[in-house]
């Protein structure tokens, strides 16, 4: 009998506590002092972190409920950092957000009306702001592998969401931004939030001590009820559409599968300590609105190293059942990792349960910015966009197999495939057809 699962959804569909978007208040005193750096726990204070260094400016690129969210858990976990600057395609949204925040976080929010920025280009003027020490990005996907590259090159500290690319040229290139980073000493933390829940971690621990003997195979699920839909307005470009109505258009979501089903993809990666070999898949599009390119569902086996399987699965239909696990199958028993709070269990050969742990996203998702913030002020930089852009190319493989019909490899996508699916240059007035694949039809590049 599988656990209970927590079947909140948030408005882009992805089933969350239903705290993690509303404003979030100071945490306990042993919350805000657990601190996670590379898989370890460690104690440190507030005071501590804050004493010896000058307030932290950050700017923010992408106001939406992502975008917002991401602010608020580094203004709730982390002191004396300030909200300097917003920026987003829609020259309205910076001030709603911050008509937003304001009460809650005062003495923490300083965008006048000036430091707001609409359009395209507005993520320039915060990178080109030296007061900024950090940029975060929450913009649709599909801009991510550019916006980092052009951020970097700055010389910003970084907070990137999930995911790091949709195709492998966005691949590429953050591979070129995470080695960047790397060589002038700047922060990139990525959305990945179950590498700092607890229970994650420690299932991971426990798998590496052998607490179920040697993994044979896995299976992992992400499957929801749907998602969200804009109509098109009165006046809108092709383009202008597809950016407001964004998840329903591969160039700029990746489709379910990259865009909401990477975050266990990732755990996949990190439970097998690679990527895969290769995928296989399939899947379908029932229930999406006429214009929408994304599919509703998709099965994918992922072979890794060692000829060991991973059997995938997500989907988003509506009044379907929800699903949210990763079932690792070991020589001496099982583990079972579930999404959101539920936790972690391991059971013997005889299905008896022999451990199990709890954890909490709301503090996951805020622990990886008090991460960056500890980075930044103690000069010892956390650069993991690599292992997020493996984790997305991974998804991006096994949307390919799917589309396609093939067997995609992963020295395919890596080296040889010339997929480039973001427009160059981007005109917001081009005309723009919408077009779903058709395993069979649509072509391997």
């Amino acid at each position: 009998m599988s656990k209970p699962k927590n079947d909140s959804v948030r408005p882009d569909g992805i089933n969350l506590p239903a705290n993690r978007r509303k404003f979030i208040g100071t945490l306990s005193a042993a919350a805000a002092a657990m601190h996670v750096s590379g898989g370890i726990f460690s104690e440190t204070s507030a005071e501590e972190s804050t004493a010896a260094s000058d307030t932290i400016r950050i700017g923010l690129v992408g106001a939406g409920g992502r975008g917002g969210g991401a602010i608020i858990d580094s203004l709730s976990i982390n002191k004396n950092i300030v909200l300097h600057a917003i920026a987003d395609f829609d020259p309205n949204t910076p001030a709603r957000l911050i008509n937003g925040l304001s009460d809650q976080f005062e003495g923490s929010i300083d965008v006048p009306t000036e430091r707001m920025y609409g359009g395209l280009d507005g993520y320039r003027r915060i990178l080109d702001d030296p007061a900024v020490d950090l940029v975060l990005f929450a913009t649709p996907p599909g801009f991510r592998p550019g916006h980092l590259k052009d951020a970097v090159a700055a010389g910003k500290n970084i907070f990137a969401e999930k995911p790091s690319c949709v195709d492998p040229a966005g691949y590429r290139t953050c591979i070129d931004v995470h080695n960047r980073a790397i060589e002038q000493k700047t922060s990139i933390v990525t959305g990945t939030q179950y590498r700092r829940q607890t229970n994650y971690v420690a299932a991971i621990d426990k798998l590496r001590e052998g607490a179920i003997g040697d993994i044979v195979s896995a299976t992992s699920r992400y499957c929801s009820n749907g998602i969200w839909y804009r109509a098109k307005r009165d006046g809108m470009s092709d383009t202008e559409y597809q950016i407001y109505n964004w998840m329903h258009f591969i160039w700029l979501s990746g489709d379910q599968i990259a865009e909401q089903a990477v975050h266990n993809i990732d755990l996949m990666n990190w439970i097998m300590d690679s990527p895969p070999e290769s995928a296989f898949g399939g899947g379908g599009r029932f229930t999406r609105p006429d214009d929408s390119e994304m599919w509703d569902s998709m099965s994918i086996d992922y072979q890794y190293p060692g000829n060991r399987f991973i059997s995938f699965k997500c989907r988003q239909i509506p009044d379907s059942a929800t699903e949210n696990e990763t079932v690792i199958q070991g020589t001496d028993g099982t583990m079972k990792i579930y999404g959101g709070n539920t936790g972690s269990f391991i059971y013997d050969g005889d299905n008896k349960e022999v451990w199990s742990m709890t954890g909490d996203i709301g503090i996951a998702y805020q622990q990886e910015h008090k991460d960056l913030i500890d980075a930044i002020r103690n000069d010892t930089p956390i650069v993991e966009l690599e292992e997020t852009a493996k984790s997305s190319l991974t998804a991006v493989m096994g949307r390919m197999a799917a589309y396609t019909g093939q067997n995609v490899t992963w020295e395919f996508v890596t080296d040889k495939s010339t997929l480039s699916l973001f427009p160059d240059p981007l005109d917001l007035k081009a005309s723009r057809e919408s077009q779903y694949a058709i395993p069979g039809t649509t072509k391997l590049v």
